[in-house]
C-alpha cells in the first residue's frame, strides 16, 4: 500500500505544479512504477478463499498481506492467482502460465475444492507436488509455502486424516513452510463468515492474514536477507 500512495501523490504533485515541476514529478512516478513491475513477486495460487469470493479484491487476505510487506519495508509484489472453485488439478493446468512470470515465493492454497469434493488425497498431493516442482524447475530459487486445510467431517475419519496428511508430509517431503490450516481461527465462527458459512468476511480475512504473515514474513524476511549477502 505504501507504493500506491507514493505513486497517487507523485501524480498529485504532477498535476498540480509547474511545468518542470509536473515533469519531473512525471519522471519519478514513471520510476515508483517500474521499480514495483520489477519487484519479486510472492504468488498466491489458491482458490475462492485467495481470490477474496464476495468481497473486494483489496479486502481479501493476499492484499492484507501486501500491506505487512509494505509496513516491513520488504520488497515484494504480491500476485492473487486465486480462482473460484479450482481444484489441484486445475491449478497444476494453469502453473505454466503463469509462470511467464518470475516467482521468488509461492503460496499454494489448492485443496480445499478437493476436499469438498471428496477427491482422492493421493491424486491432490501429486498434482500440489508436480506444481511445486515445476516452480521449482523455473525458479530454483523459489520459496514455498503451502496453506493447509482441512476436509468436510461427513466423508468420514479415514478420509479427513488422509487429507490432512497431505499437506503436512507434502511440506516435510518438498522442504516447504506449512501454514497448518489455513481458516484457523476462521472455520466454523459464524461472525467471520459469510452467509455460505464457508467464505470468510473481511473481518475472517483479516484473521487468514495473520495465519499466512506468521508463517510467510520470516520466509520473506530470510530470504530478502540473503538476496544482500
Amino acid at each position: 500500500m505504501a507504493r500506491k500512495i507514493l505513486w497517487l501523490a507523485l501524480i498529485t504533485a504532477a498535476c498540480g505544479g509547474s511545468p518542470d515541476g509536473g515533469a519531473e514529478a512525471r519522471v519519478r512516478s514513471d520510476r515508483a512504477a517500474s521499480a514495483w513491475a520489477d519487484a519479486p513477486v510472492v504468488l498466491f495460487l489458491g482458490t475462492s478463499l485467495t481470490a477474496g469470493y464476495g468481497l473486494d479484491v483489496e479486502l481479501a487476505y493476499p492484499a492484507l498481506i501486501q500491506s505487512e510487506i509494505d509496513a516491513a519495508g520488504l520488497d515484494y509484489r504480491v500476485v492473487n492467482a486465486g480462482v473460484s472453485g479450482e481444484t489441484s488439478a486445475g491449478g497444476l493446468r494453469r502453473i505454466d502460465w503463469l509462470l511467464r512470470e518470475p516467482v521468488a515465493v509461492l503460496v499454494l492454497e489448492l485443496g480445499a475444492n478437493d476436499g469438498l469434493r471428496g477427491l482422492d488425497p493421493g491424486a491432490m498431493k501429486r498434482n500440489l507436488a508436480e506444481i511445486i516442482a515445476r516452480v521449482r524447475a523455473a525458479y530454483p530459487a523459489v520459496r514455498v509455502v503451502i496453506a493447509g486445510m482441512e476436509a468436510p467431517p461427513n466423508f468420514g475419519r479415514s478420509y479427513t486424516t488422509a487429507f490432512r496428511s497431505v499437506f503436512r508430509d507434502l511440506a516435510r517431503e518438498t522442504d516447504a513452510a506449512l501454514i497448518p490450516f489455513l481458516l484457523d481461527g476462521v472455520g466454523g465462527v459464524l461472525a467471520l463468515n459469510q452467509a455460505d458459512g464457508i467464505h470468510p468476511t473481511a473481518k475472517g480475512h483479516e484473521v487468514v492474514a495473520v495465519s499466512v504473515w506468521s508463517v510467510l514474513g520470516p520466509v520473506l524476511a530470510e530470504q530478502a536477507a540473503g538476496s544482500r549477502r
